[in-house]
C-alpha cells in the first residue's frame, strides 16, 4: 500500500469494566437531537464502551482506530457521527463503507437506514452475488451511503459509466483484519487511489494485524486509537467447556445436547457447506427447528435463514464461518463448535456470539480424537483450561439408532441437492 501518513496515534484506553454507563447519554457525546430520537426509537438508552470513546473524536473530525470485538455496538460508532456530518453538510455519495462479506454489508445497510429514516438517508449495497446491472441503476441514483465488498465495489468503478468516488467524504474499513485475511489488498489499494486524501477515516478490526497496522499506515492521519477489549479474550460471563468424544459419535451427542438445552437459541459451528446441510437434514428429520446458513446459499436464501432464526421461527442455526463474525444475532444462549476451528482465533469469533451485552451465555466445543492439536491451541490463545462438560454417556448412546435413522434420511435428502441445488432444502 501506498502509505498517506505515518503519524503518531493518539490512544484512548477504554474502561475496561462496564459496557454501559448509565450515567451517559448519546447527547453527552454530542450527538445532535434527530439522531438522539432515533436512537431512542431503536431502544438504544445509553451508548456502549466504543460509543462513548469514538463518537466524540469523531464528530471532532478526527480519524479512528476502533479495536473492538464483535457485539460492540461499533457500527453506530461510525453510523452517527457520519449522519451528523451529512445532516450539516448534504450531499451525495457522501460515505463508502467497505466490509468483508455480503451479509456484513447489508446488516450495516439496516442500521443506516433505521438511524437515518427520519432525515431520508439513501443507502446502497453493493456486494457480489448480485446483478450488476441493477446496482449500477441504483448508484446512478447517487445514495449517500456506500456499503460495499471491495471486489464488487472495483468492477462497478472499472466498468459502471459515470460512477466515481472523488466526492467522497468519508471511508470506514469495517472488520478490517478479515477483509485482509480474504486478500482483498489489491481491491483496497485501488479504491484507496481513487478516493480523495482529504477525506475523514475509520477503520475497525478486531485485531490489530502486521496487514492492518500496513492499512493503517497507509490510509489514516492523526488518528485516535481506541481499544475496548484486551487482544483475545473471551467475556467473563460466557461459560466455555468441552466434550471428548470418537468422531463416529458426534451427531449422537449434538443430539442429545441440543434436546438437554432444548428452549434455547443455540449457533452450532461446522467446518464445511455440506457439513451444516446434513446436520439440518438430521436435525429435521428428529423434529428439531433447524436452519444451515453457508457460502454456498443464494444471498436471498442467506438473509431469509438469518431473518427466521432473528424472529424465532427456527432455533437452531447451523453456520460455516462466514457468519461467526460481524453478523447481527442479537440472542444467542448457546454456541457449539461440533468442529473444532482450524485457526484458533476463529473460537474468539465464533464464541462472540453468546454471552453478549452483558448476558451470560455458553459455549460448548467438540474435541475428536483428531482434533486435540488444533484444542490445544486454544486453550494457549485464550490462557486457559476449560472444564468438561458434564454428560451421561449411557444415556446420550440410547440415540444412537434413531439418529443414525436420521442421518440416513439426511443422505438420501442430501445427494441430489448438492452441489446445484443446495438452496432448495435451505429454508
Amino acid at each position: 500500500m501506498a502509505g498517506e501518513n505515518d503519524d503518531v496515534v493518539e490512544e484512548i484506553a477504554a474502561d475496561p469494566i462496564q459496557q454501559y454507563d448509565p450515567n451517559v447519554t448519546f447527547k453527552d457525546l454530542g450527538v445532535v437531537e434527530v439522531l438522539c430520537e432515533a436512537c431512542e426509537s431503536l431502544k438504544w438508552k445509553h451508548p456502549s464502551r466504543i460509543q462513548r470513546e469514538a463518537i466524540p473524536p469523531a464528530i471532532e473530525g478526527k480519524d479512528i482506530i476502533g479495536l473492538a470485538e464483535t457485539g460492540s455496538g461499533k457500527t453506530a460508532a461510525f453510523a452517527l457521527p457520519i449522519l451528523q456530518s451529512l445532516l450539516e453538510n448534504p450531499q451525495r455519495y457522501f460515505a463508502l463503507i467497505l466490509t468483508p462479506t455480503r451479509e456484513l454489508a447489508y446488516q450495516i445497510a439496516e442500521q443506516f437506514e433505521a438511524l437515518g429514516a427520519s432525515i431520508g438517508v439513501k443507502t446502497a449495497v453493493i456486494v457480489g452475488g448480485m446483478d450488476m446491472m441493477s446496482q449500477a441503476l441504483t448508484l446512478a441514483k447517487k445514495p449517500h451511503i456506500i456499503i460495499a465488498t471491495p471486489g464488487r465495489l472495483v468492477d462497478h468503478l472499472k466498468n459502471t459509466k459515470g460512477f466515481s468516488l472523488r466526492a467522497i467524504k468519508f471511508l470506514v474499513m469495517d472488520e478490517a483484519d478479515r477483509i485482509l485475511n480474504m486478500d482483498f489488498e489489491v481491491e483496497v489499494d485501488e479504491i484507496l487511489k481513487v478516493i480523495p486524501r482529504e477525506r475523514r477515516t475509520y477503520l475497525f478490526s478486531a485485531t490489530m494485524t502486521k496487514k492492518v497496522q500496513k492499512l493503517e499506515r497507509a490510509s489514516l492521519k492523526n488518528p485516535v486509537k481506541i481499544e475496548v477489549s484486551t487482544k483475545y479474550k473471551t467475556v467473563d460471563q460466557l461459560q466455555q467447556s468441552y466434550i471428548f468424544i470418537p468422531v463416529k459419535f458426534k451427531d449422537v451427542y449434538l443430539v442429545h445436547i441440543l434436546n438437554e438445552l432444548a428452549g434455547n437459541s443455540i449457533m452450532i459451528f461446522c467446518a464445511t457447506c455440506n457439513t451444516t446441510l446434513r446436520t439440518a437434514l438430521m436435525l429435521r428429520a428428529l423434529g428439531l427447528s433447524a436452519i444451515p446458513l453457508n457460502g454456498q446459499m443464494s444471498q436471498n436464501k442467506r438473509l431469509a435463514a438469518l431473518t427466521k432464526f432473528k424472529a424465532k421461527s427456527r432455533s437452531v442455526l447451523i453456520s460455516t464461518d462466514v457468519a461467526s463474525r460481524g453478523l447481527d444475532i442479537p440472542h444467542v444462549d448457546v454456541v457449539i463448535n461440533f468442529d473444532v476451528p482450524t485457526h484458533s482465533k476463529d473460537y474468539i469469533h465464533r464464541v462472540g456470539r453468546t454471552a453478549r451485552a452483558g448476558r451470560s451465555g455458553k459455549a460448548i466445543t467438540f474435541v475428536t480424537q483428531y482434533d486435540v492439536e488444533l484444542y490445544q491451541r486454544i486453550e494457549h490463545l485464550i490462557g486457559k483450561k476449560l472444564p468438561l462438560y458434564e454428560i451421561q454417556n449411557d444415556e446420550v448412546m440410547c440415540l444412537e439408532e434413531r439418529v443414525g435413522e436420521a442421518k440416513r434420511t439426511a443422505a438420501g435428502v442430501i445427494t441430489p441437492l448438492l452441489p446445484t441445488n443446495i438452496t432448495t432444502f435451505c429454508s
